[in-house]
Protein backbone atom coordinates (compact mmCIF):
# COMPACT_ATOMS: atom_id res chain seq x y z
CA UNK A 1 0.00 0.00 0.00
CA UNK A 2 1.26 3.45 -0.88
CA UNK A 3 2.27 6.01 1.72
CA UNK A 4 -0.07 8.52 0.08
CA UNK A 5 0.84 12.16 -0.42
CA UNK A 6 -1.53 15.11 -0.85
CA UNK A 7 -0.62 18.65 -1.88
CA UNK A 8 -2.13 21.80 -3.37
CA UNK A 9 0.91 23.52 -4.88
CA UNK A 10 -0.84 25.78 -7.39
CA UNK A 11 -2.40 28.27 -4.98
CA UNK A 12 -0.13 27.89 -2.00
CA UNK A 13 0.98 31.23 -0.60
CA UNK A 14 2.28 30.79 2.97
CA UNK A 15 -0.63 32.98 4.09
CA UNK A 16 -3.04 30.38 2.65
CA UNK A 17 -1.96 27.33 4.61
CA UNK A 18 -5.00 27.37 6.89
CA UNK A 19 -7.39 27.63 3.91
CA UNK A 20 -5.65 24.83 2.02
CA UNK A 21 -5.59 22.67 5.15
CA UNK A 22 -9.33 23.24 5.66
CA UNK A 23 -10.06 22.12 2.11
CA UNK A 24 -8.01 18.94 2.56
CA UNK A 25 -9.72 18.30 5.93
CA UNK A 26 -13.10 18.50 4.18
CA UNK A 27 -12.02 16.07 1.45
CA UNK A 28 -10.41 13.78 4.00
CA UNK A 29 -13.63 13.72 6.02
CA UNK A 30 -15.66 12.81 2.94
CA UNK A 31 -13.23 10.06 2.01
CA UNK A 32 -13.43 8.75 5.56
CA UNK A 33 -17.19 8.35 5.26
CA UNK A 34 -16.49 6.13 2.24
CA UNK A 35 -14.27 3.92 4.38
CA UNK A 36 -10.89 5.14 3.11
CA UNK A 37 -8.10 4.90 5.66
CA UNK A 38 -4.35 5.52 5.58
CA UNK A 39 -4.96 9.06 4.30
CA UNK A 40 -2.35 11.77 4.88
CA UNK A 41 -3.20 13.72 8.02
CA UNK A 42 -1.90 16.93 6.49
CA UNK A 43 -1.07 18.43 3.13
CA UNK A 44 2.52 18.62 1.91
CA UNK A 45 3.35 22.27 1.33
CA UNK A 46 6.77 21.87 -0.25
CA UNK A 47 5.77 20.50 -3.67
CA UNK A 48 6.65 22.86 -6.56
CA UNK A 49 3.94 23.85 -9.07
CA UNK A 50 5.91 22.10 -11.85
CA UNK A 51 7.43 19.00 -10.20
CA UNK A 52 9.74 16.52 -11.86
CA UNK A 53 6.92 14.01 -12.26
CA UNK A 54 3.58 12.94 -10.85
CA UNK A 55 4.76 10.06 -8.70
CA UNK A 56 2.72 7.00 -7.76
CA UNK A 57 2.21 8.22 -4.17
CA UNK A 58 0.32 11.33 -5.33
CA UNK A 59 -3.18 10.62 -4.07
CA UNK A 60 -4.42 14.18 -4.54
CA UNK A 61 -2.82 17.26 -6.05
CA UNK A 62 -3.44 20.08 -8.53
CA UNK A 63 -1.46 20.36 -11.76
CA UNK A 64 -1.57 22.89 -14.60
CA UNK A 65 -3.44 21.45 -17.58
CA UNK A 66 -0.74 22.32 -20.13
CA UNK A 67 2.05 20.09 -18.73
CA UNK A 68 -0.56 17.37 -18.27
CA UNK A 69 -0.61 17.31 -22.09
CA UNK A 70 3.18 17.55 -22.47
CA UNK A 71 5.79 16.63 -19.85
CA UNK A 72 3.27 14.83 -17.59
CA UNK A 73 1.34 13.14 -20.38
CA UNK A 74 -0.04 9.80 -19.17
CA UNK A 75 1.02 10.36 -15.54
CA UNK A 76 -2.27 11.53 -13.99
CA UNK A 77 -6.01 10.89 -13.77
CA UNK A 78 -8.37 13.86 -13.70
CA UNK A 79 -10.61 14.13 -10.64
CA UNK A 80 -12.42 17.43 -10.98
CA UNK A 81 -12.29 20.96 -12.37
CA UNK A 82 -12.81 23.91 -10.01
CA UNK A 83 -14.78 27.06 -10.68
CA UNK A 84 -13.50 30.21 -8.97
CA UNK A 85 -15.25 33.43 -7.95
CA UNK A 86 -12.59 35.48 -9.72
CA UNK A 87 -12.73 37.99 -12.58
CA UNK A 88 -12.12 36.36 -15.99
CA UNK A 89 -13.26 32.94 -14.71
CA UNK A 90 -16.27 31.02 -15.99
CA UNK A 91 -17.61 27.60 -14.89
CA UNK A 92 -14.60 25.27 -14.99
CA UNK A 93 -12.47 27.83 -16.82
CA UNK A 94 -9.82 30.44 -16.06
CA UNK A 95 -7.53 32.80 -17.94
CA UNK A 96 -4.17 34.45 -17.58
CA UNK A 97 -3.73 38.17 -17.00
CA UNK A 98 -0.91 40.45 -18.08
CA UNK A 99 0.23 42.43 -15.03
CA UNK A 100 2.01 45.80 -15.12
CA UNK A 101 2.80 48.46 -12.54
CA UNK A 102 -0.15 50.70 -11.74
CA UNK A 103 1.82 53.75 -12.93
CA UNK A 104 3.22 52.14 -16.08
CA UNK A 105 2.38 53.88 -19.38
CA UNK A 106 1.16 50.69 -21.12
CA UNK A 107 -2.43 50.84 -22.40
CA UNK A 108 -2.66 47.65 -24.50
CA UNK A 109 -0.66 44.52 -25.25
CA UNK A 110 1.10 46.00 -28.25
CA UNK A 111 2.69 48.55 -25.91
CA UNK A 112 4.67 45.73 -24.26
CA UNK A 113 6.97 45.38 -27.27
CA UNK A 114 10.52 45.82 -26.00
CA UNK A 115 9.49 45.45 -22.34
CA UNK A 116 11.39 43.57 -19.64
CA UNK A 117 9.16 40.51 -19.13
CA UNK A 118 9.35 37.79 -16.46
CA UNK A 119 7.56 34.41 -16.59
CA UNK A 120 7.47 31.37 -14.38
CA UNK A 121 8.11 28.39 -16.69
CA UNK A 122 8.07 27.28 -20.33
CA UNK A 123 5.78 24.46 -19.13
CA UNK A 124 3.15 26.88 -17.80
CA UNK A 125 -0.18 27.46 -19.51
CA UNK A 126 -0.82 30.86 -17.90
CA UNK A 127 2.81 31.96 -17.79
CA UNK A 128 3.81 31.03 -21.34
CA UNK A 129 1.20 29.25 -23.49
CA UNK A 130 -1.69 31.69 -23.08
CA UNK A 131 0.31 34.92 -23.32
CA UNK A 132 2.05 33.54 -26.41
CA UNK A 133 -1.33 32.97 -28.03
CA UNK A 134 -2.64 36.41 -27.04
CA UNK A 135 0.41 38.10 -28.56
CA UNK A 136 0.33 35.87 -31.66
CA UNK A 137 -3.26 36.93 -32.31
CA UNK A 138 -2.02 40.53 -32.26
CA UNK A 139 0.48 39.70 -34.97
CA UNK A 140 3.50 39.69 -32.65
CA UNK A 141 6.71 38.01 -33.82
CA UNK A 142 9.70 36.88 -31.78
CA UNK A 143 11.65 38.50 -30.38
CA UNK A 144 8.83 40.65 -29.04
CA UNK A 145 10.17 41.52 -25.60
CA UNK A 146 13.30 43.51 -24.93
CA UNK A 147 14.30 40.87 -22.38
CA UNK A 148 12.59 37.81 -20.96
CA UNK A 149 13.52 35.91 -17.80
CA UNK A 150 12.33 32.56 -16.46
CA UNK A 151 11.92 32.72 -12.66
CA UNK A 152 9.89 29.62 -11.59
CA UNK A 153 7.39 31.65 -9.54
CA UNK A 154 4.14 33.42 -10.40
CA UNK A 155 3.87 35.23 -7.03
CA UNK A 156 7.47 36.42 -7.13
CA UNK A 157 6.91 37.77 -10.65
CA UNK A 158 3.91 39.83 -9.57
CA UNK A 159 6.00 41.22 -6.72
CA UNK A 160 8.83 42.06 -9.13
CA UNK A 161 6.40 44.12 -11.20
CA UNK A 162 5.00 45.78 -8.08
CA UNK A 163 8.54 46.75 -7.00
CA UNK A 164 9.53 48.03 -10.43
CA UNK A 165 12.04 45.21 -10.95
CA UNK A 166 10.30 44.06 -14.17
CA UNK A 167 7.97 45.76 -16.61
CA UNK A 168 5.39 43.01 -16.98
CA UNK A 169 4.44 39.40 -16.34
CA UNK A 170 1.53 37.11 -17.15
CA UNK A 171 0.02 34.96 -14.42
CA UNK A 172 -3.01 32.82 -13.75
CA UNK A 173 -5.89 35.12 -12.81
CA UNK A 174 -6.65 33.12 -9.66
CA UNK A 175 -3.06 33.53 -8.49
CA UNK A 176 -3.37 37.27 -8.99
CA UNK A 177 -6.63 37.34 -7.02
CA UNK A 178 -5.01 35.53 -4.11
CA UNK A 179 -2.05 37.90 -4.24
CA UNK A 180 -4.40 40.88 -4.04
CA UNK A 181 -6.30 39.28 -1.14
CA UNK A 182 -3.33 38.25 0.98
CA UNK A 183 -0.75 40.86 -0.05
CA UNK A 184 -2.84 43.98 -0.69
CA UNK A 185 0.22 46.13 -1.27
CA UNK A 186 0.79 44.12 -4.45
CA UNK A 187 -2.72 44.81 -5.70
CA UNK A 188 -2.32 48.50 -4.89
CA UNK A 189 0.86 48.79 -6.97
CA UNK A 190 -0.16 46.70 -9.98
CA UNK A 191 -3.01 46.42 -12.46
CA UNK A 192 -4.32 44.05 -15.12
CA UNK A 193 -3.38 45.26 -18.59
CA UNK A 194 -5.30 42.57 -20.47
CA UNK A 195 -6.63 39.04 -20.13
CA UNK A 196 -5.75 36.12 -22.40
CA UNK A 197 -8.20 33.68 -23.98
CA UNK A 198 -9.54 31.21 -21.41
CA UNK A 199 -8.89 27.50 -21.00
CA UNK A 200 -10.08 24.82 -18.57
CA UNK A 201 -9.11 25.66 -14.98
CA UNK A 202 -6.23 23.94 -13.23
CA UNK A 203 -7.58 20.47 -12.38
CA UNK A 204 -7.40 18.28 -9.30
CA UNK A 205 -5.67 15.02 -10.20
CA UNK A 206 -4.33 11.77 -8.83
CA UNK A 207 -1.49 9.59 -10.08
CA UNK A 208 -2.35 7.36 -13.03
CA UNK A 209 -1.38 4.36 -10.88
CA UNK A 210 -4.06 5.10 -8.26
CA UNK A 211 -6.40 2.07 -8.12
CA UNK A 212 -9.74 2.54 -9.87
CA UNK A 213 -11.88 2.19 -6.70
CA UNK A 214 -9.80 4.90 -5.04
CA UNK A 215 -10.15 7.18 -8.10
CA UNK A 216 -13.92 6.74 -7.97
CA UNK A 217 -14.00 7.52 -4.25
CA UNK A 218 -11.86 10.62 -4.77
CA UNK A 219 -14.09 11.90 -7.55
CA UNK A 220 -17.27 11.37 -5.54
CA UNK A 221 -15.84 12.96 -2.41
CA UNK A 222 -14.50 15.93 -4.35
CA UNK A 223 -17.90 16.57 -5.92
CA UNK A 224 -19.49 16.61 -2.46
CA UNK A 225 -16.89 19.03 -1.11
CA UNK A 226 -17.45 21.20 -4.17
CA UNK A 227 -21.22 21.41 -3.78
CA UNK A 228 -22.58 20.52 -0.35
CA UNK A 229 -23.57 23.39 1.94
CA UNK A 230 -21.62 22.12 4.93
CA UNK A 231 -18.35 22.67 3.06
CA UNK A 232 -19.17 26.22 1.93
CA UNK A 233 -16.57 27.76 4.25
CA UNK A 234 -13.83 25.42 3.04
CA UNK A 235 -14.66 26.36 -0.55
CA UNK A 236 -14.84 30.08 0.18
CA UNK A 237 -11.34 30.11 1.65
CA UNK A 238 -10.03 29.09 -1.79
CA UNK A 239 -12.59 31.18 -3.76
CA UNK A 240 -14.12 27.96 -5.13
CA UNK A 241 -17.82 28.10 -6.03
CA UNK A 242 -18.15 24.68 -7.65
CA UNK A 243 -16.21 21.63 -8.76
CA UNK A 244 -17.18 20.04 -12.08
CA UNK A 245 -16.61 16.44 -13.19
CA UNK A 246 -13.55 16.05 -15.46
CA UNK A 247 -15.59 15.39 -18.58
CA UNK A 248 -16.64 19.06 -18.56
CA UNK A 249 -13.11 20.17 -19.48
CA UNK A 250 -11.25 19.87 -22.78
CA UNK A 251 -7.57 20.11 -21.82
CA UNK A 252 -6.27 19.37 -25.34
CA UNK A 253 -7.59 22.85 -26.12
CA UNK A 254 -4.34 24.12 -24.58
CA UNK A 255 -2.33 22.17 -27.15
CA UNK A 256 -4.52 23.51 -29.92
CA UNK A 257 -3.67 27.01 -28.69
CA UNK A 258 0.01 26.09 -28.91
CA UNK A 259 -0.52 25.05 -32.53
CA UNK A 260 -2.44 28.22 -33.33
CA UNK A 261 0.38 30.41 -32.00
CA UNK A 262 2.87 28.53 -34.16
CA UNK A 263 0.62 28.81 -37.21
CA UNK A 264 0.40 32.57 -36.62
CA UNK A 265 4.20 32.81 -36.60
CA UNK A 266 4.95 32.94 -32.87
CA UNK A 267 6.07 29.38 -31.95
CA UNK A 268 8.69 30.41 -29.40
CA UNK A 269 7.92 32.71 -26.49
CA UNK A 270 10.56 35.38 -26.43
Amino acid sequence: MHAWRASLPMYNLPEMRAENAAFWAALRAELGTDGMTNLPAELSFDRPPVPGAIEAENLFTQVCGYPLQTIFCGQARLLGVPTYAVEHCAPGRHAAVFIVHRDAPYRDLADLKGADFVFNSPHSNSGMNLPRLALARLGARAPFFGSIRETHSHPANVERVAKGEADATCVDNVTYAFMARHRPWVGERTRILAATPSTPAIPFVTAVTTPEPVVAALQAALMRVGREARWAEARAGLMITDILPPEHADYPEQIRYEGEAAMLGYPEFR
